[in-house]
């Protein structure tokens, strides 16, 4: 009997310890995972180039970057133009990719910068614009490219 008494304090002890190890993780957890977006909701101009130049690497998007970091409008067009690589504005791999600087427009939401693309060892450059969503409510994904525009 002293037995069966004495097991259920050393598991509440054991639990509450628990609890208590698991609550303080669980409460760092969130703000080390938590985007570091401004006070309303949007990703800043920082988090917008990493995430450019995470998702074009140094010679475009790959297989995971071109399925989950692109919006479905942006997907519709990618799939209207098979022969045409839309995320790079290109039919070929850059032998290099630079983001330049993020300008965001707070009350339209989307930010944007000049992607260059670099061609034969560097000696041929072209530029387009890549748009952001600035909603941090959601995941960063890129709204949409511009391929018109250029230096």
């Amino acid at each position: 009997m002293f037995r069966n008494a004495a097991r259920p304090a050393r598991w509440r002890a054991c639990a509450v310890g628990c609890v208590a190890a698991l609550g303080i993780a669980a409460a760092a957890v969130p703000a080390a995972a938590a985007p570091a977006a401004d006070a309303d909701d949007r990703y800043t101009a920082e988090e917008i180039h990493t995430f450019l130049e995470d998702f074009y690497g140094e010679h475009g998007p790959g297989d995971f970057a071109r399925k989950y970091g692109i919006s479905p409008q942006l997907k519709e067009k990618v799939a209207g133009n098979p022969e045409f690589d839309v995320l790079l504005c290109a039919q070929n791999i850059p032998a290099s990719i630079d983001i330049g600087p993020v300008t965001t427009a707070q009350s339209a939401r989307v930010g944007w910068a000049t992607v260059s693309t670099y061609w034969s060892g560097g000696s041929g450059k072209a530029d387009f614009t890549a748009y952001v969503d600035l909603d941090a409510t959601r995941p960063i994904q890129l709204l949409d490219v511009d391929c018109g525009s250029g230096s």
